[in-house]
């Protein structure tokens, strides 16, 4: 199935998975994909959308050290909620495209309580290693339910040792949905994950962009890092409260640039959807205290899109000194803060110094930054 041509019934599966993932999360069913329509409609369009965000976070992950895997010692992967494979293919397609990384094996355990899915998983990823030179990859599908935490000893390591990646895609937020205190649930499942972890992986968690969904994850951020259970390597700065958690309609997610593909772009046209950019939220975290840069006061997140106003430019910015407002007047551009112009939600900046002004005795709630001001982008997205 290419663009040119989007059989009707796939278009009416993405519309009914959109409002199951959105607006009716409450009747979500975890064996969606049981239901051959809906599980077509799942390839055809979200599979390659959550897929490449899974992708954008590997490549800001840190980079896999080369000569630190053989046959003998696979990049160990825990695909949990697998689903169809998206994150399992999405690992296994970024090691074989990295020119340093392309001849590392991948072995990659997938696990989901949906046997359609795990078929469905087995097929694409025979598929896909036909095509490819994959030598010493492969998948190994557990059919559990993560509700159901003793069967945890069942996806240890074993004589493989920890492992090296463990990545739960739209998963998370589904799980202990009746239970009295899911996020704590799901805390406790998480610290249950990181002692399947190696020192040196990654627990990568991704989430669909929803206000309370984020803020759930929020939540569960601010529940493991009050427990030392691990720290996170991105996209926080801090490992102080979530400030996005102070104000009821405040929240966090990402918007990174993407070029659909044309199957995603067709379907886009005729359901009236726009995929032009990935949205979602994510945690990623680690043991070992690495993080995406160096912490600092004067180190920031950009969390809004840079909002262009009357004479000036302004962004919400987050690290260990809260999420305060930030701008430039235009008259105040100069050389040295010229990169503002480029500030985009998710990039890493640096502020040497903030201005607040004082009305009628009070600082204001939002800081320029003024012309002899260093402003510059340490990290984009």
């Amino acid at each position: 199935m290419d663009g040119s041509e989007v059989p009707p019934a796939v278009c009416r599966g993405v519309a009914a998975l959109s409002r199951l993932f959105t607006r009716e999360r409450n009747s979500l069913a975890a064996f969606y994909l049981a239901d051959e329509a809906l599980r077509v409609a799942y390839l055809a369009y979200y599979l390659p959308v959550n897929l490449a965000k899974v992708q954008a976070l590997l490549a800001e992950m840190p980079a896999y050290p080369v000569g630190a895997f053989s046959p003998a010692r696979p990049l160990s992967v825990l695909d949990l909620g697998s689903g169809p494979g998206t994150a399992a293919l999405g690992v296994l397609d970024w090691i074989l495209q990295s020119p340093s990384l392309s001849l590392i094996p991948v072995e990659v355990v997938a696990v989901d309580r949906s046997a359609p899915g795990l078929v469905e998983c087995e097929r694409l990823w025979h598929l896909y290693t036909r095509s490819v030179s994959a030598p010493g990859s492969r998948l190994l599908p557990v059919h559990a339910d993560l509700e159901r935490s003793g069967r945890l000893g069942d996806l240890k390591a074993g004589k493989r040792g920890p492992y090296d990646l463990i990545v739960m895609a739209n998963t998370l937020n589904e799980l202990f949905l009746t239970s009295r205190d899911p996020i704590r649930r799901r805390a406790k499942l998480v610290r249950a994950l990181l002692d399947l972890l190696h020192e040196s992986g990654t627990l990568m968690i991704v989430e669909p962009a929803l206000r309370e969904v984020s803020r759930n994850l929020h939540r569960l951020r601010d529940i493991l890092l009050e427990e030392h259970a691990c720290t996170v390597y991105s996209p926080c700065l801090h490992e102080r409260p979530c400030p996005a958690l102070v104000k009821e309609d405040d929240w966090c997610h990402e918007e990174r640039p993407w070029t659909p593909p044309p199957l995603v772009t067709a379907i886009d046209r005729q359901v009236g959807f726009i995929k032009d950019a990935l949205k979602f939220s994510y945690l990623l975290l680690r043991k070992d205290g690495r993080t995406i840069v160096p912490r600092a006061p004067t180190v920031y997140r950009v969390v809004s899109e840079l909002r262009e106003m009357k004479g000036e430019k302004r962004a919400w910015l987050c690290n260990e000194t809260g999420r305060p407002e930030v701008g430039r007047l235009d008259r105040e551009r100069s050389e040295v803060n010229a990169d503002l112009d480029d500030w985009h939600r998710g990039a890493i900046v640096r502020i040497d110094r903030i201005v607040r002004k004082e009305h009628r005795g009070r600082e204001s709630a939002i800081g320029r930054i003024p012309a002899d001001a260093t402003a510059e982008i340490l990290r984009s997205v």
